[in-house]
């Protein structure tokens, strides 16, 4: 503020003599129609107004200097206290981390010294497992010592009865063995017979196969002749039908036309596209398709897949 005010005093005296000088150069004009003469102003004072119009000049000068000057110290005055700003929080950032990792230091000694501790505990009760278990252990040899004697007595009785099972086991072995092979013999002739009855019946089955594919072949066939006599039949409504439309001229005599169409379901034409033919002719016949709109169609969906898209060929017959 106290800037604001050391620079808004001299703008005002500036002012103020400009504005004395506008004065008394208006009191000399005279805007009456007839010229007046005018007072003669000394050359003294001339001079005189000259030289504070440059002393203004020079004071303005003198003023915006300044208030550049006033402008670049403050901006140099925001710039360091930023820069310390700065230089404050990053010393406080460091702090902050330093503390943090004093206080990760810390706990990671306390979470050592419990860990510490707790192997302790854990070695003294080891070590008395250890002593508690080789007791234990002690206990349980002379216990073993004493099952082993009574072993070898059982394992001498258990010997002589083996013997006499293993003489039992070879005898029903030798039994089983009879049976089983008495078994797969009965089993190969079942199976050569299942296999037998399985290729008459595979040799059965291929032949119905092949006296059926003979009949789908046939009845293919004829249907297939069913529906290209159809599209046959409705080839030739469809160039009737045509040759209704066209504006024949004499220059079509024995001219031809390939029109492709699309068809819809209900005959409505969605596409006709000229391929090849007599321009002229091409020409009319399109725009006889275009004036139909419509044209003869089947029902029945397989002879419609041959007529859905369709090139026709049309030639024009004169009397």
């Amino acid at each position: 503020m106290a800037a604001k005010s050391d620079f808004t005093l001299p703008i005002v005296i500036s002012a103020g003599i400009h504005i004395g000088v506008l004065v008394i150069l208006l009191m000399g004009v005279d805007f009456s129609d007839k010229p007046k003469p005018q007072p003669q102003v000394s050359a003294p004072a001339m001079k005189a107004v000259v030289v504070d119009q440059k002393l203004v000049a020079l004071h303005v000068e003198r003023l915006k200097a300044e208030k550049r000057e006033v402008a670049r110290k403050e901006k140099a005055r925001q710039d360091d206290l930023e820069r310390q700003a700065t230089e404050a929080r990053q010393q406080r950032e460091r702090e902050q981390a330093q503390i943090k990792k004093l206080e990760i230091e810390r706990k990671q000694k306390e979470i050592e010294t419990k860990n510490a501790l707790a192997a302790a505990k854990a070695a003294q009760l080891k070590q008395k497992q250890e002593t508690e278990k080789a007791q234990q252990a002690e206990e349980f040899r002379k216990q073993k010592e004493k099952e082993r004697q009574a072993s070898e007595e059982a394992a001498k009785k258990a010997e002589a009865k083996r013997k006499q099972e293993e003489a039992d086991a070879k005898k029903a072995a030798d039994e089983r063995k009879r049976k089983a092979e008495a078994e797969r013999k009965r089993k190969e002739d079942a199976e050569r017979k299942r296999k037998a009855e399985e290729r008459e019946r595979q040799l059965q089955e291929q032949m119905m196969q092949d006296a059926l594919a003979e009949e789908l072949t046939a009845l293919s066939q004829t249907r297939n002749r069913q529906v290209m006599s159809e599209v046959q039949k409705y080839t030739s409504m469809i160039n009737a039908t045509i040759a209704r439309y066209v504006q024949k001229e004499d220059s079509m005599r024995g001219k031809s036309c390939k029109v492709f169409v699309r068809l819809a379901k209900d005959g409505f034409v969605t596409t006709s596209r000229i391929v090849e033919g007599d321009p002229v002719l091409c020409r009319a016949t399109q725009a006889a398709i275009q004036r139909v709109q419509r044209l003869p169609v089947s029902t029945e969906p397989d002879v419609y897949e041959k007529l859905k898209e369709l090139n026709i060929i049309y030639r024009p017959e004169f009397n």
